[in-house]
């Protein structure tokens, strides 16, 4: 039956009865319900042929469980057809299938079998009667059909209990003659066409009215992760502060830059494979760029110590400070910059910033992941001491909303005294570690060529935490990785991190 023939049923229905039910006449007609409210949103848009209310009632239907039972009937039903005259064991009723139990036991209480518990072998089950009336298969068939009104209450709960029927809200619309009531439908044109200029045809048709308050069709365009928004407006605060961005384009580095420069030593347990993703090819670097000199002044400190330090009294070896890794930390990429700082003739105060990815050989959870971003900044004057560190700091995490602050004492190999920063994290409901922080130590800085008086305050946080934090986001794999949901992506707007 097309759609056409339907229309005309559907309106003859409304002239012959004067209104009619869209569920009521999806039963009648054998159709999906669906369907036929699909029919009078269409006969609708033709104008004001129907008018509609909609109605919302509550109805029994059938569960798949329910359908099977109402197709081959009932489980005690199946379990009483399969006794032999003769009897079976009750031990080979379970053999029956995997609701013969349910049926064994509704076909007892129902008074349709027996047990002689007196049978050799042991007790053996038998019919008691010679028919039965499948009632639980009748009553199914009624709700099937829509017709269970003369089922007792009591019988609608106990098939509810057994799961075989449900209850569902049914929305549905009472369909009524509109004022421009037809048994045809006119479509209106929506679209005036060349064709219909050139012949005139347009004269003789009607048109749909234009909506102008109707939204257009959203552009499709590209969305930045809110990663990449909070990054924006990191930068954005760094400069503001007066700070220079660094060159951050190397990730892979030399162990030198990435731990001996910074007077980390190589027996240090981060310079294991446990916890550093090292290059098997090329799996050394070449130090020949590096000032001979240099390396000397940091091979001494780590084996004899200076500038107030003992150092570390082990033998410095060239092989380890040569092995490339994926950088642990941007504080390597800083660690260039001071150097260069340190070369100059006159030494000039400087404030440099970077954010970019580091790698650490992690173990996933909600708050780590193998790769992520690291926010580091520097400033390099004379005479900083521990109270500017926490006073750049506090205006630092201001500028990004962030007033809740924690300072730890830490150690770190190259910074001292040192400092973790902490901020509470509403989503998760404690304090999550958000950075690191402190002076760099004499013995990093002297053997660059920085002045005695000169001394480098710095801090690094990671870029996805405070994200984190900003968003609401209480697992780090939400926010980055192939799980990532690309709607929160298009949903979440530009982040402001001004408090």
């Amino acid at each position: 039956m097309g759609s056409q023939s339907l229309e005309k049923l559907l309106l003859e229905e409304v002239e012959k009865n004067g209104g009619v039910d869209t569920f009521e006449l999806a039963r009648e007609f054998g159709k999906d319900h669906q369907i036929i409210v699909g029919l009078v949103k269409s006969i609708q848009s033709a104008g004001e042929l129907i008018n509609t209310e909609q109605r919302q009632v509550q109805s029994l239907v059938l569960t798949d469980e329910g359908n099977q039972i109402a197709e081959n009937g009932s489980h005690e039903a199946w379990v009483f057809d399969a006794i032999p005259e003769g009897g079976m064991p009750q031990s080979n009723i379970k053999s029956l299938g995997e609701h013969a139990n349910i049926g064994f036991s509704k076909a007892m209480s129902s008074g349709w079998l027996r047990i002689d518990k007196q049978a050799e072998g042991g007790p053996r089950v038998f019919k008691k009667v010679e028919k039965i009336d499948d009632s639980v298969q009748l009553m199914l068939l009624k709700v099937l059909n829509h017709d269970y009104n003369d089922i007792p209450e009591a019988k609608i709960k106990e098939l509810k209990k057994r799961k075989l029927v449900t209850t569902q809200v049914i929305k549905s619309f009472y369909v009524t003659k509109g004022k421009a009531f037809s048994l045809s439908v006119q479509r209106l044109e929506a679209d005036l066409t060349a064709d219909m200029l050139l012949s005139g045809s347009w004269r003789d048709k009607e048109f749909k009215a234009y909506n102008f308050d109707a939204l257009g069709t959203p552009v499709t365009s590209g969305h930045l992760h809110p990663l990449m928004k909070v990054r924006a407006q990191f930068r954005q605060i760094f400069l503001e502060m007066g700070f220079t961005e660094m060159a951050t384009n190397n990730f892979i580095e030399s162990s030198f830059w990435n731990f001996d420069s910074l007077f980390q030593p190589q027996q240090h347990p981060a310079r294991d494979a446990h916890d550093t993703f090292f290059i098997s090819d090329p799996k050394f670097a070449k130090l020949g760029e590096v000032p001979q000199s240099y390396v000397e002044d940091v091979k001494r400190v780590h084996e004899q110590g200076g500038y107030g330090s003992q150092g570390y009294q082990y033998e410095w070896k060239t092989e380890e400070a040569k092995k490339n890794l994926l950088r642990t930390h941007t504080t390597a990429v800083s660690a260039r910059m001071l150097y260069k700082l340190g070369q100059q003739e006159k030494f000039t105060p400087a404030k440099f910033f970077s954010i970019d990815r580091v790698f650490r050989n992690e173990t996933l959870d909600a708050t780590h992941l193998a790769e992520f971003h690291q926010i580091e900044g520097l400033v390099a004057d004379r005479n900083l001491t521990l109270g500017d560190l926490i006073g750049t700091l506090h205006q630092f995490f201001r500028k990004l909303g962030i007033t809740k602050l924690r300072f730890k004492p830490a150690y770190n190999p190259y910074t001292e005294p040192s400092m973790e920063v902490f901020s509470y994290h509403e989503g998760l409901k404690k304090w999550v570690e958000v950075g690191n922080s402190g002076v760099f130590r004499p013995e990093m800085l002297r053997p660059m060529g920085l002045p005695d008086d000169v001394s480098v305050i710095a801090w690094g946080l990671s870029l996805e935490r405070p994200t984190m934090i900003k968003y609401g986001i209480s697992n780090i794999r939400d926010l980055i990785g192939h799980k990532v949901d690309l709607d929160m992506v298009y949903r979440n707007p530009i982040c402001l991190l001004e408090g």
